[in-house]
């Protein structure tokens, strides 16, 4: 009928008006994919020296870590200002020190729960991708909203908890530092991490223009790696935090 087709053009045109950048999902994912593979050879280069050099592996992830952050904000602030010819070489040291520091746990998680552990980290990740990419993107503004709003406020608690954590850790070793409170943390951030792939695939086209792909690159590419780091956090802590019994 002509006026539910003119109805519901109406609300496709609502829809489409609220969107800020209706192909930047697009535009930005062969650059989160081209950084999961520079962060795939950061892994094997950490893992090589670590078998190599163990010695020089410390003082260099900690240089790593420290050049991690610093490009962190370069790379944001650059990606955000849609200054996309500074931020990919940015974006790229980013992305091979990032899996150089994350050499670290999957070096653990190897010797923890053996390269299955490794395998399978990366396959619930991959799926996340897949079912979030189809119904993140079709979401609707209350349930997109209201999950936006549920996650960050997961966010938050997630971030008080790891730093009760370490905190904690420090003076009442026994309480924080056991393997069950780790099993909470790596459980919840598991969790959230899934839920905020589903949120990328909502707010980034709301979030972004066009041309500011590589930032939306940026906060999807941090979803899926913390994403993979909380299942691997989550496999250590059932093994027993790397104990053999």
């Amino acid at each position: 009928m002509p006026a539910s087709s003119n109805f519901q053009q109406a609300i496709r045109d609502a829809q489409s008006s609220a969107l800020v950048g209706p192909n930047v999902v697009n535009k930005a994912l062969p650059y989160v994919g081209g950084g999961m593979l520079l962060t795939a050879g950061g892994v094997i280069g950490g893992l090589s020296l670590q078998v190599t050099n163990p010695a020089l592996f410390q003082p260099l992830f900690i240089a790593a870590f420290i050049g991690e952050l610093i490009l962190f904000f370069m790379a944001s602030s650059a990606a955000n200002n849609a200054n996309n010819s500074k931020a990919l070489p940015l974006l790229t040291a980013f992305s091979l020190l990032t899996g150089f520091t994350l050499s670290g746990i999957v070096g653990l998680a190897i010797a923890t729960a053996g390269m299955g552990a490794i395998g399978t980290a990366v396959f619930a990740t991959g799926v996340t991708f897949v079912i979030a990419s189809v119904v993140g993107s079709r979401m609707s503004d209350s349930v997109g909203q209201a999950l936006s709003g549920v996650v960050g406020l997961g966010l938050m608690g997630l971030i008080i908890a790891m730093l009760v954590q370490i905190v904690g850790g420090l003076f009442v070793p026994g309480m924080f530092g056991g393997s069950g409170f780790e099993l909470m943390i790596a459980g919840f951030g598991t969790i959230l991490f899934v839920g905020m792939s589903f949120v990328d695939f909502y707010t980034m086209p709301r979030r972004y223009n066009d041309d500011q792909y590589l930032a939306g690159a940026l906060g999807m590419y941090l979803t899926y790696i913390n994403l993979f780091i909380f299942i691997l956090r989550l496999i250590i802590a059932i093994q027993g935090g790397g104990r053999r019994d």
